[in-house]
């Protein structure tokens, strides 16, 4: 038994709840039978005072005095557990031989007290005045009764209470370890579960059925993570299998190209043209490299930090201006409207800029018109770019932005694009605070982000 599962911190929570019950109800049933114990010598010490109050107030001169000496020998020796005292300022008109503490009793506060003898015996006892009648002078007269058996019963009630709270405890703590045992058995056969899911084999889930409504939530979360986790799996092995791909194919081209270049004695101008094919492979390889650095920074939480205000406008000129070859090769014109200023990281915003822009020009015929749209909404902005085009299917629009996705697989690695360009204009509009969207409609496809203003 561990002392961190569930089920050992539950006993013990009922053990502490089972100990504080227990605690105040004991005490209460303990005040309340001390309150009730205490009543019984009381009453006892009222009864014999109203019955020897009135014989004593009446005994005045020293015949009738001895009479009552006599009454309380024999009220004495009847029980044992009763004393009396008379204190007076006369001798002739004491009884039971008064000892210093007696009198300081006796000249104390009137009423019934709790009082222990020199010999530890603890008494309750009656203080009353009684004044002067005839020769008697005015005395003080005390009656106690021991208590001893009753302080004897205060100790026994608190031990018993005491075991009782103990065995309460203990009692709790078992019984609430084992209703946790029994409570948490769906739990544990969740854990069954779990603990045979493993990679590969993703595709299993929980089952909710005959479960509590707590573990159905856990459950059914548990199962949405899981069912997150396969997604993921599944597009990382992919993404694996584009990445193995697309080094590949350059790789290959080099390794080809060089082989073939040696194989016997070429001449410079041959040389040449191997170089040249060399070189745009490994600028490809290094496009690639740098793109997945970019993507791994953005996922890795990574923000825009050189922030300055620009006009979107002028950025989207710039970008133009850098494109105008590609453009001019495309056959197509861009025409942009709307502008807005917003605090960007102008490389990483051109950036984006130059993939939506490239994405339009390559899927575009000659002569048609790309269109860059700058809406304001709100607190955001929206940059859209739409160029004429067939239409995209709404299961692909929203995987159009992940890495190397391609509505036609056949088309793989057409115009030389490796696949990242829309997923590097999502990551700079995450890196922004921003968004992504992509639209279909009417003959028009449509790319774009949104920013903060």
């Amino acid at each position: 038994m561990r002392v961190d599962s569930i089920a050992f911190r539950l006993g013990g929570l009922f053990a502490l709840v089972a100990l504080g019950v227990s605690l105040v109800v004991g005490c209460a049933l303990y005040l309340q039978v001390n309150k009730s114990l205490d009543i019984l010598p009381n009453a006892e010490l009222q009864a014999r005072y109203s019955v020897l109050e009135s014989a004593i107030s009446r005994y005045g001169d020293p015949e009738h005095w001895a009479r009552l000496n006599i009454k309380l020998n024999l009220l004495g020796r009847e029980d044992d557990r009763l004393h009396f005292w008379i204190v007076s300022g006369n001798p002739a008109y004491e009884y039971g031989h008064p000892s210093a503490q007696v009198r300081g009793l006796a000249n104390g506060p009137l009423g019934i007290h709790d009082w222990q003898r020199a010999d530890g015996t603890p008494l309750k006892v009656l203080v009353s005045a009684l004044p002067a009648f005839e020769p008697r002078p005015a005395i003080r007269f005390v009656i106690g009764i021991d208590v001893a058996n009753v302080r004897q019963t205060h100790h026994e009630l608190a031990m018993a209470l005491l075991a009782c709270v103990a065995f309460a405890v203990l009692l709790a703590s078992a019984l609430g370890y084992w209703v946790a045992r029994i409570g948490l058995r769906p739990l544990r056969r969740v854990s069954r579960q779990a603990q045979q899911l493993a990679p590969p084999k993703l595709s299993g889930r929980l089952r909710p059925s005959h479960l509590p409504p707590e573990l159905e939530q856990l459950v059914e979360a548990f199962n949405a993570a899981l069912e997150r986790v396969e997604c993921a799996y599944q597009r990382l092995e992919a993404f694996n299998a584009d990445v193995a791909h697309e080094l590949r194919s350059p790789l290959t081209n080099l390794i080809g190209q060089t082989q073939v270049a040696l194989t016997r004695g070429r001449s410079a101008e041959h040389y040449f043209e191997v170089l040249q094919s060399n070189l745009e492979d490994l600028d490809r390889l290094r496009s690639i490299v740098n793109d997945m650095l970019f993507l791994a920074s953005a996922d890795q939480g990574g923000k825009a930090s050189n922030l300055v205000a620009s006009s979107l406008a002028a950025e989207v000129a710039t970008t133009l201006d850098y494109l105008d070859v590609i453009l001019e090769d495309a056959g197509v014109t861009v025409r942009v409207s709307g502008d807005a200023q917003v605090l960007v990281e102008r490389n990483h915003l051109r950036r984006a800029l130059t993939n939506l822009i490239h994405n339009a020009a390559q899927h575009s015929q000659p002569g048609q018109q790309i269109e860059v749209r700058i809406d304001p909404m709100g607190d955001r902005v929206s940059v859209a770019v739409s160029n004429p085009g067939a239409a995209i299917a709404d299961e692909h629009l929203p995987l159009l932005f992940e890495r190397f996705y391609r509505v036609d697989a056949a088309r793989h690695n057409e115009g030389g694009n490796h696949g990242l360009g829309l997923a590097i204009v999502k990551a700079v509009a995450s890196m922004h605070g921003g968004c992504v969207f992509a639209r279909s409609e009417g003959g028009t496809n449509t790319f774009g982000l949104t920013l903060p203003l």
